[in-house]
């Protein structure tokens, strides 16, 4: 792995790697960019369907982990020069491959127990960022709406820094339909916004033990999450059994998306537990 097989920075396989930071050239070749060793490492070892991995000679002998597990698998891993990986992802810190796009749905899922619903959630960077703490939180899965920001865009795979291989995303959900799908799968829906008349943290203190008309966050749960700007429209928080607000104790206005759906998320896995 000393030598770089590919030197030429504007070589047709180097703008094809480059290209699929496009959503249409996704979409069409059905394949999207991992960018970043972390990343890179999650889609190799949990078994995503990996076509290429690129390296230089050095990052192959920083992360011999990678190189090692795309052989097991028999995956190409093609070695290139600084300026060829630069030119494929000026990103991707010298490792970069290439993935099959993932499609998801919400029939896989059996018995969830804590699910996140993005709504209209249009930053790449909240996405991936959601993505990874329900990861960490224990979430069975993650559901973008259609009008969302597209999962594979490589800001927000890098985002959920190797998350997006770990449990199902679906994408191009209608929100309605999934959460009658959800709540028919037993599961309480609850919306996540600054208006809401329930305080996060006295239904953690009661969970377990509330009383009727009190949303139980030791119950499987659904929570949605809206835009960043706008927050989620009033015909998406009258989808939700209740609203539930994050409080604020300081001075901020607000909380970050991603933030707060963390701070969510995690509530209802300590509930659960």
């Amino acid at each position: 792995m000393s030598t770089p097989t590919l030197s030429n920075p504007r070589a047709e396989r180097v703008k094809a790697v480059r290209s699929l930071s496009s959503r249409s050239v996704r979409q069409r070749a059905g394949r999207f960019v991992v960018e970043g060793p972390q990343a890179v490492r999650e889609a190799v070892l949990v078994g995503a369907e990996v076509h290429d991995v690129y390296v230089t000679a050095e990052s192959a002998q920083r992360y011999p982990e990678i190189v090692v597990g795309a052989q097991d698998r028999g995956i190409r891993v093609s070695v290139g020069s600084v300026e060829v990986l630069d030119a494929m992802s000026p990103d991707g810190q010298q490792v970069v491959a290439v993935a099959a796009l993932t499609a998801h749905t919400i029939d896989e899922l059996v018995a969830p127990r804590l699910v996140a619903l993005m709504a209209n959630v249009r930053d790449p960077g909240n996405a991936g960022t959601v993505i990874r703490a329900a990861d960490a939180a224990g979430a069975d899965a993650v559901v973008l709406t259609g009008e969302s920001v597209d999962v594979h865009n490589p800001k927000v795979v890098r985002s959920t820094a190797g998350s997006l291989f770990h449990l199902p995303v679906v994408t191009g959900a209608d929100l309605a339909t999934t959460i009658d799908a959800l709540r028919s799968a037993g599961l309480l829906v609850l919306a996540a916004d600054g208006v809401g008349p329930f305080d996060l943290d006295d239904l953690l203190d009661i969970a377990g033990s509330v009383e009727d008309g009190v949303p139980d966050l030791s119950r499987p749960t659904a929570w949605v999450f809206g835009n960043e700007a706008w927050g989620l429209r009033d015909e998406d928080r009258a989808l939700a059994d209740a609203v539930v607000r994050v409080p604020i104790r300081g001075r901020a206005e607000s909380l970050n998306l991603a933030t707060a759906a963390t701070v969510c998320l995690y509530a209802s896995s300590r509930a659960q537990r």
